[in-house]
């Protein structure tokens, strides 16, 4: 497969975006390869400017859930556009869709949308330290909510992905606020929130972690987490960029039936177009200006394009049996996944929720931070290189998440299992 088209243009955006991407896995240094650049997708499909064609299983990082270039959505928001793009004021689309979200999301009585998952994330902890008037923000170690000073401690996604221990330009007087507890641990969990000499306001989790690779909540993670946090008066936030709209329409907490005071939205509610979004019960959200003291703002929140979009794309999450049968062809793939790598005699331990799956290079149990960083990333890298050759555009990064789509069709997935075999094999050779 050739891609020298690719390579040129790697080598021209080095020379004007840092790294030559925009987003630090897009360089795919953790994987040993140069990216493909990517020039249109369909479906399940994408295609890079060499004319080269992949199966996609990353769908810009999970928000292509109907698969690329929907036509609903695209009419969506060729119609949108002809109206005009960004106005910096209200709109009535925005209204259409917070109605949607407020229906659907059990915590969400009252919501505010932004651009991105570090927004909302950002915002959402803002709030939070300004409702309860206090300070420090409790995480869990391989999460990550963006890009935010206070959050790279001990962060996932690129930053582990490319090794940074944290990130310098973060002042400590901001970190000192956070504390960073180990992933389903209720034993550092309840010490950690009963400890008084912390001035805790929120705790902040996914509540399926995607960010060191898809590790689920043990059995009582989350209810244990809501039961403490309601007890002890500390704002419990959904960082649900992944799993909203992903796992069930209700996201996450009506998957678990957990219900947060605040929820952080991204991804499929902007349709595959830039947005987040952050809401939660209105005794909370009322604090937010112009109605309250807490500042956020954004000239191109609420956006028309990317309201369109989530529209467009929500009423097709509704159809009836969407997220059962999704969910049956990720578990019935999984499965395949798991079963060919037993056959061939590699060790994988595959963790998946609905339809979001890791497949970790190890024999042990990954179920938090430490335990994912056992995986043998060096093996994935190969197992990387080896699938994209073949048209399995994958993500670049061990410790990123699968995604499958109601795009891909049983022949699509069989191809996968297919190339999957051939190339765990090749790895077994080296």
């Amino acid at each position: 497969m050739e891609t020298n088209i690719s390579k040129t243009l790697f080598e021209k955006a080095k020379k004007v975006i840092p790294g030559g991407v925009n987003s630090p896995v897009r360089a795919c240094r953790s994987v040993g390869c140069d990216p493909v650049f990517i020039t249109r997708a369909e479906q399940a499909t994408l295609e890079d400017a060499d004319g080269n064609q992949y199966l996609d299983f990353v769908g810009s990082w999970g928000p292509m859930i109907l698969g690329h270039s929907h036509p609903d959505i695209v009419a969506a928001v060729t119609k949108a556009a002809e109206s005009g793009t960004s106005f910096g004021a209200p709109t009535p689309l925005e209204i259409d869709l917070a109605e949607m979200v407020t229906e659907a999301v059990p915590s969400i009585e009252k919501v505010r949308f932004v651009n991105s998952g570090t927004e909302a994330t950002m915002s959402a902890v803002r709030l939070a330290r300004g409702y309860t008037g206090k300070n420090v923000v409790v995480k869990f170690d391989g999460c990550y909510h963006g890009h935010a000073d206070s959050f790279l401690v001990k962060a996932g996604s690129g930053v582990i992905t490319l090794g940074i221990p944290g990130s310098p330009g973060v002042p400590e007087d901001i970190v000192r606020n956070t504390v960073s507890i180990p992933y389903n641990s209720l034993e550092i969990l309840e010490k950690t929130l009963r400890d008084t000499a912390l001035d805790i306001a929120c705790v902040i989790v996914e509540p399926v972690a995607g960010n060191m690779g898809c590790v689920p909540p043990s059995p009582d993670f989350l209810s244990s987490l809501r039961k403490l946090t309601k007890e002890l008066g500390i704002v419990l936030i959904f960082d649900e960029v992944i799993t909203g709209f992903r796992l069930s329409y209700g996201g996450a907490q009506e998957f678990y039936n957990i219900t947060p005071d605040l929820t952080c939205l991204g991804k499929i509610i902007g349709g595959g177009l830039p947005v987040g979004a952050y809401g939660g019960k209105a005794e909370i959200m009322n604090n937010i200006a112009p109605d309250g003291p807490v500042y956020q703002a954004g000239t191109l929140s609420g956006n028309p394009l990317a309201m369109a979009a989530g529209l467009a794309a929500l009423k097709l999450l509704q159809a009836p049996g969407f997220y059962k049968e999704l969910n049956e062809k990720s578990a019935e793939f999984a499965d395949r996944l798991s079963g060919t790598a037993a056959q061939v005699g590699i060790p994988v331990t595959l963790n998946r929720v609905g339809s979001v799956m890791t497949g970790f290079f190890t024999d042990e149990k990954v179920y938090d931070f430490d335990s994912a960083m056992k995986a043998d990333a060096d093996r994935y890298g190969q197992h990387y290189r080896q699938m994209l050759s073949q048209g399995i555009y994958m993500a670049p990064s061990q410790f990123e998440v699968a995604f499958i789509s109601a795009a891909q069709r049983k022949e699509d997935l069989d191809r996968a299992i297919k190339m999957t075999e051939w190339s765990f094999k090749k790895l077994l050779e080296k």
